[in-house]
């Protein structure tokens, strides 16, 4: 029986989705032969699917492995962990395994190799109803609190919507600036071509929002709201003027959404009141840095507010404090 390891502690970076380390050269997972037991922890838990685990989960079952949420009880040739947020609390279970592979921008920047991470996910391991995938990698914005340009770099084409769309009928693209890509925007001509619903789960870049592209937007149909963000007070007026464009244009989402980073609270109310004014959703989120230093306790009240849309629509900031 082989000795059970404890998944030690190990520190993170930047919140991303999870992507693991795994070896190079695919042929040696498929030693052991076809009866390999692979097992995946979700250290983060299973509220989102992981992309990396489920990419993880079509490959080495079309190697004809055995692939399973780890439990204490299994036995595993190979254990995957993937970690999405560094302030994620680790697992500790000890699991009776050969090898351990950690990764996730929770632990480290390494990346699948191309013949796992160009394989069409394994959605049955959460029961998605939607695909999920990147049409594009990388940013060529540089803020400062992001860990994109560090771990990705700048903006480049990754894959075609039928690389991942498989048998479903909607995507969440996870893509950080399709928008800033010709390939991008040819694979949402695609998509609105094709009828296929949509999330950009991300959010979409109001800078890079003009006529044309409000145009194009207005033929996609959406599996959620049209989301952006306002991380800064430099940026509220784009996302006014993106809003207007795009309303002008019959862009019908079920809602317009925007992310409000919060760091200064003062800063983070004027940009939340100017959403609201304009009937744009905010939802707001606590600064972390790059080493997830929790947010204070001023953030994490000013978040609970504007998010706990019961509150927000009945009292103002001043009478929740």
């Amino acid at each position: 029986m082989p000795i059970p390891r404890l998944l030690q502690r190990a520190r993170g970076l930047e919140p991303a989705r999870g992507v693991v380390p795994v070896l190079r050269d695919c042929r040696t997972c498929r030693v052991g032969g076809d009866d390999m037991n692979i097992g995946l922890v979700d250290v983060d838990g299973h509220n989102y699917p992981n992309l990396a685990l489920m990419k993880l989960s079509a490959w080495h079952k079309n190697c004809g492995h055995s692939v399973e949420f780890a439990d204490m009880f299994g036995q595993y040739d190979v254990l995957y962990a993937s970690k999405v947020f560094s302030w994620s609390a680790d697992d500790e279970y000890c699991y009776a395994t050969r090898d351990t592979k950690r990764g996730g921008t929770g632990y480290n920047y390494n990346t699948l190799p191309d013949e796992i991470e160009h394989a069409c996910p394994d959605y049955e391991l959460y029961h998605c109803t939607s695909a999920y995938g990147f049409l594009t990698r990388g940013c060529p914005n540089k803020c400062s609190w992001c860990f994109v340009p560090d771990k990705e770099g700048g903006i480049r084409p990754h894959a075609e919507i039928d690389e991942f769309l498989g048998d479903m009928k909607s995507a969440v693209l996870m893509d950080n600036n399709v928008l800033a890509s010709d390939h991008g925007i040819k694979q949402i001509e695609q998509i609105a071509r094709r009828g296929i619903r949509v999330d950009f789960n991300q959010g979409l870049d109001a800078r890079l929002i003009d006529a044309p592209i409000a145009k194009l937007l207005s033929r996609v149909k959406w599996l959620a709201p049209l989301r952006m963000a306002c991380d800064s007070l430099a940026m509220l007026p784009r996302v006014k003027s993106a809003v207007k464009l795009l309303r002008a244009a019959g862009v019908t989402p079920q809602r317009y959404f925007c992310y409000v980073l919060v760091t200064d609270i003062d800063s983070a109310l004027v940009r939340v009141e100017s959403l609201r004014s304009i009937n744009v959703d905010p939802f707001a989120q606590a600064f972390r840095d790059k080493k997830g230093t929790p947010p204070t306790r001023e953030q994490k009240d000013f978040c609970r507010w504007v998010n706990h849309k019961a509150i927000f629509k009945s009292i103002m900031w001043e009478q929740y404090v």
